[in-house]
């Protein structure tokens, strides 16, 4: 039988959490700002306002740390994600649901995006090592199979919806526009992140994505 922590350990363990997770903050906001091959412990010892050491004592060396930092950006947005209970809506609204929040989240955290940028740069190999994201995003493919099942049975979906490929258009549909505003603006000559223009990307989205499942 396991004897229980004593309050003393606690505190450790406690303390040892809130130094990950300030690790983990600042390492993101340097992998967002200088990608990986940019980013330095030095400035997110800085950033942390913590002993470089430490920082090697929990995550070894500057690739556990980028992984660690994806890990928990997904855990994130899956676990707001959670919190939409999509399984106890209308199949069409769980889906419009969903389009909404990946828009709002995209633009609400863009060091998300600048994160995956750089992990794709790097042919996303941190993640291919990691279980954990896997664990993370099944999940949500398993949620959004259900609920295309369901519109599916109740006649306001077509069949053949693939969930996978229908999660990744709801997520490129965000990412393209977002991550390549600025070229887009200047070679279309229009501002694409006024609060009109924007209003308008996400009215184009959901016309998309459920005019693709939606019966006729």
């Amino acid at each position: 039988m396991s004897t229980p922590p004593t309050p003393v350990t606690e505190e450790r363990l406690r303390d040892a959490d809130r130094s990950q997770n300030t690790i983990l903050i600042a390492a993101r906001d340097e992998f967002a700002e200088h990608g990986l091959g940019g980013a330095r412990m030095d400035r997110i010892a800085e950033r942390a306002g913590l002993n470089k050491r430490l920082i090697y004592y929990y995550f070894e060396d500057k690739e556990r740390l980028f992984q660690a930092v994806l890990e928990q950006a997904y855990r994130d947005i899956r676990e707001e994600e959670q919190q939409l209970n999509l399984l106890h809506l209308k199949p069409e609204t769980a889906l419009r649901r969903l389009v909404e929040f990946t828009w709002n989240y995209y633009l609400e955290h863009p060091e998300f995006l600048t994160l995956l940028n750089s992990a794709n740069l790097h042919r996303a190999r941190h993640l291919e090592q990691s279980e954990r994201a896997r664990q993370l995003n099944s999940p949500l493919i398993a949620t959004l199979g259900e609920i295309i099942e369901r519109g599916r049975a109740d006649g306001s979906f077509r069949g053949g919806v693939d969930p996978l490929q229908l999660y990744v258009s709801i997520a490129g549909l965000s990412y393209f526009y977002l991550s390549n505003n600025h070229t887009l603006s200047a070679i279309f000559g229009r501002d694409l992140m006024t609060p009109k223009a924007r209003s308008e990307r996400l009215s184009h989205m959901c016309e998309v994505i459920l005019g693709y499942v939606l019966m006729s």
